[in-house]
């Protein structure tokens, strides 16, 4: 039986093997023992970037809840879990800490000039970028996951978007923050749309 091995570092080898994998997961998870735990399926592989040996960023676009962002802002835990579906069998996963940054945070427009973010969406849905600060690395055997087959990207995600800034408008904004304003344990999660004056 093969066994998990931890690692220093998110090496060539492991850029690479991230790099064929159809998608990745994030779980996160409030500090109150009560409250919900969350995993996300992320997607496509494309929009999320490995920034150097210990970070790792993601393109969050705007979803049915803001979990993640809410947890992140109360206590910063994450993993980001891969899961190979094709080929031999191996999860890896990315401990760490998490922060996030909206658009109007200079390091969004810096990352995302430096990096080439795949996206299942419009540039409107672009919620923010998602920061990982990796403290571990870590694989493990893989047996459990099933054998798939990838088919191709959904195109729902971005239909829906462009619907909804279309009805929208200028209210598509103020819309997302207000949707996505808090978890459903109802911790703070996107800050309100600026007044301007």
């Amino acid at each position: 039986m093969t066994v998990g091995k931890v690692y220093e570092r998110i090496d060539d080898h492991w850029r690479d093997w991230i790099a064929k994998q159809p998608m990745f997961f994030v779980g996160t998870a409030p500090l109150d023992g009560e409250g919900h735990v969350n995993v996300s399926p992320k997607g496509p592989i494309g929009s999320l970037q490995v920034v150097d040996d210990h970070t790792v960023a993601y393109l969050d676009v705007v979803g049915s809840g803001a979990e993640t962002i809410a947890h992140l802002r109360e206590n910063g835990r994450i993993v980001v879990m891969f899961c190979a579906f094709q080929g031999p069998p191996r999860i890896l996963r990315l401990h760490g800490r998490g922060e996030v940054m909206l658009p109007e945070d200079p390091r969004f427009a810096d990352l995302s000039e430096r990096f080439d973010f795949g996206s299942p969406s419009i540039d409107e849905a672009r919620r923010s970028i998602v920061l990982v600060h990796v403290s571990r690395v870590a694989d493990s055997c893989g047996y459990g996951v099933p054998l798939m087959a990838y088919e191709g990207e959904r195109p729902h995600h971005a239909k829906s978007s462009a619907k909804r800034v279309r009805v929208l408008g200028d209210g598509y904004e103020q819309f997302v923050r207000e949707r996505n304003a808090e978890s459903i344990d109802g911790l703070p999660a996107m800050p309100g749309v600026p007044q301007t004056q």
